[in-house]
């Protein structure tokens, strides 16, 4: 579980990192190769997602969402120094319990 998880935190990292690299170059007028490097970035996100030893595509996105939206709050928090508030927190909390049951639930 624990490669899984840091499967899950790496993706999220080169998908949340390329896309905001993207934004800065298209909404904050950053250089060109800005860009390019969030592309790179956002391809990384789905190879890195490929290396989940989860059987189903569907269940490994549908929780890597999860962890996604856990991720996207700590982002806006560290790097752009917007602080999560109580709500969402709260929706974050809530997430990675849905996450846990997808995963961990036992299953024939």
């Amino acid at each position: 579980m624990v490669y899984a998880i840091g499967l899950f935190i790496l993706a999220g990292i080169a998908e949340i990192g390329g896309g905001y690299l993207i934004w800065l170059w298209i909404r904050e007028g950053k250089p060109f190769y800005w860009g390019v490097l969030g592309g790179i970035s956002l391809a990384l996100y789905g190879v890195i997602a490929t290396l989940q030893t989860f059987p189903s595509f569907g269940r490994v996105y549908a929780a890597y969402g999860g962890v996604f939206i856990v991720l996207s709050v700590l982002w806006g928090w560290g790097i752009d120094k917007k602080t999560p508030d109580i709500y969402d927190w709260l929706g974050a909390g809530i997430c990675l319990i849905g996450v846990s049951i997808m995963l961990l639930a036992p299953r024939q």
